[in-house]
């Protein structure tokens, strides 16, 4: 097996050390769909949005082929192999509904394992809940209270892979003009349009690391609002990343989350 833990192989280290607890088991989850999978193919994919994915049987179930690393994928298919590269979102997408499960990492690492195709719609389903639009004005910023490490946590890598949809985000406590009081994740100088993603990368880092989705509302504000200056002086700053330049040209299948390749 690859000597080299990832963060999948970690996360799935903690869900075997603790089988009982709900949270670790969302955190394994959440690192796989987060991440890029390798797809093993059965054949070099020749264009087009229709994938052909090598199936795996156990048991009378069928299963997709999925590795977190190329050099996994290869140990297993004994040399250079077809592939597709997918984040595991695309890859629950895909599958969602198909009576299919994934296999991962078989045989070539410590977190392999095999996930039934009820896993693989419950992870879509989660994945696909949206988050509930509600309307109120700031009327004050605190500095954040209260919130547990796993939140935190949970945030700041979500954020890692929202790069180049804001510039910042501020974590802070707020009270509205209606006297109510929560905590507020304020995006600065974000792009417009980008505020459904933004809003479900909150809403999933909630749901993964167990935290109730009221405990914390999103809110979008242009630099030069008058918010900006509180929000800098009181909440906890996360600076999102700024994506390299990406190349020209038709993106490859799986690579739009909006039109996921389809299945031969």
């Amino acid at each position: 097996m690859t000597a080299d833990m990832t963060p999948l192989d970690l996360a799935h280290a903690a869900m075997e050390a603790a089988p009982d607890d709900d949270a670790a088991r969302l955190r394994f989850y959440e690192r796989l769909a987060d991440g890029e999978m390798f797809v093993l193919l059965e054949a070099e994919h020749s264009g087009g949005e229709s994938l052909s994915p090598r199936l795996f049987d156990s048991d009378g179930a069928q299963f997709v082929l999925i590795f977190d690393r190329e050099t996994r994928l290869a140990e297993f298919a004994g040399g250079i192999a077809p592939y597709a590269a997918l984040s595991g979102r695309v890859v629950a997408q895909m599958l969602a509904g198909k009576g299919v499960g994934v296999g991962v990492n078989l045989n070539v690492a410590p977190s392999q394992i095999l996930l039934p195709a009820e896993a693989v719609d419950w992870l879509h389903a989660t994945l696909g809940a949206e988050p509930e639009e509600a309307l109120g004005a700031p009327e004050e910023i605190m500095p954040p209270r209260g919130l547990p490490e796993s939140l935190i946590v949970a945030l700041d890598t979500k954020l890692a892979i929202a790069g180049g949809l804001a510039r910042a985000a501020y974590l802070a406590g707020v009270r509205y003009d209606t006297g109510a009081q929560s905590h507020l994740l304020a995006f600065v100088d974000h792009v417009p349009g980008s505020e459904g993603a933004l809003a479900r990368l909150v809403h999933e880092a909630l749901i993964f690391s167990g935290v109730e989705a009221g405990v914390l509302d999103v809110a979008f504000f242009r630099p030069t609002d008058p918010l900006c200056a509180p929000l800098a002086r009181h909440g906890l700053r996360f600076d999102l990343p700024v994506p390299e330049a990406e190349p020209s040209g038709p993106a490859a299948p799986g690579m739009d989350p909006a039109r996921p390749p389809k299945l031969k």
